[in-house]
């Protein structure tokens, strides 16, 4: 995460210091949870820690391939389409907003999870989950449209996303999912 220092500093407030050991910052702060926090984290939903962790490795196998296949459109799109998945529903219901509840406020992970499962990222999280979103003209990014607030008569606003910020929010969310995973899987 190293890279992406100046992003977690002014987009989430984490120090660059902490932002060079993100990981083991998250790994540390889920260790010092209690064991009541913790079983909590792991007991939030029905699918075992393992299975989950198994989904992540998984995941990250298909990606590492995807990025061996060049010029492919298909390949592309279904990494797209899978990473974006992955990342922002899969990951943010089962398990960013378990842990944004468990950590204490002013914690690393606390941010970053809030960071993951509010807005303009919740907003992204609602139009991938209904197929609001498409590529932008020029392939540099996406645009989506989503609902800002919870009210269901309230239009649906346009959003952009950029290739980088996409990047960012992706390697973010799998940072703190394998950290926090594999923290919880060593208790």
């Amino acid at each position: 995460m190293i890279q992406w220092g100046t992003k977690l500093r002014d987009d989430i407030g984490v120090s660059l210091q902490v932002g060079k050991i993100l990981a083991t910052t998250v790994a540390s702060e889920i260790s010092a949870l209690s064991g009541e926090s913790k079983q909590r984290i792991i007991e939030f939903s029905p699918i075992p820690l393992q299975r989950r962790m198994d989904e992540l490795v998984a995941f990250q196998g298909w990606m590492d391939y995807a990025h061996t296949v060049k010029n492919n459109p298909y390949v592309t799109r279904a990494q797209v389409i899978t990473e974006i998945y992955f990342c922002f529903v899969y990951l943010s219901e089962s398990w960013f907003k378990v842990l944004r509840q468990e950590m204490g406020a002013q914690s690393t992970t606390k941010k970053c999870c809030k960071y993951l499962t509010d807005n303009p990222i919740r907003a992204f999280r609602n139009a991938i989950a209904h197929s609001n979103w498409q590529y932008k003209s020029d392939f540099s990014g996406l645009e989506f449209w989503a609902r800002k607030g919870q009210d269901e008569n309230e239009p649906m606003s346009r959003f952009d996303v950029s290739q980088r910020d996409l990047t960012f929010w992706q390697t973010l969310a799998r940072c703190i999912a394998y950290s926090s995973f594999l923290s919880l899987e060593q208790n």
